[in-house]
């Protein structure tokens, strides 16, 4: 595909996510869980390319700071956001497990699954 404009380009991709969007929230879970493996994939997901999107424009504004056309903070920002997004696809790849688990087919279970009391915990 060749891209000529690449500010349409940006533009569609945000129509493509709000569309992929608008459909997760209505998918049944399995799919819904497959789509969440593909979009949060380490090597090839959405977020992994978003990730690499923010750290090329870190790059962008460290190259337009030092010359003095960006303040330093809009670089440091960036690079930031990019460092954050990095440890956010971390965080999610140690439960890839437990997604993919949901989009495999039903298999009848000898333990019900219990519900679990929603205490959020961070690791690192």
């Amino acid at each position: 595909m060749t891209v000529h404009d690449p500010e349409a380009l940006a533009h569609q991709t945000v129509q493509q996510i709000a569309l992929l969007n608008e459909h997760l929230s209505v998918a049944p879970p399995q799919q819904v869980a497959r789509i969440l493996g593909q979009v949060l994939d380490p090597e090839t997901g959405v977020l992994a390319a978003l990730t690499t999107l923010v750290a090329t424009g870190s790059r962008f504004a460290q190259d337009r700071a030092s010359a003095g056309l960006l303040p330093p903070e809009v670089w440091l920002a960036l690079g930031r956001a990019a460092n954050e997004l990095h440890d956010v696809a971390l965080d999610l790849d140690d439960h890839a497990e437990d997604i993919q688990r949901i989009a495999r087919p039903k298999q009848t279970a000898t333990v019900p699954p219990v519900p679990s009391a929603l205490v959020a915990r961070r690791h690192r």
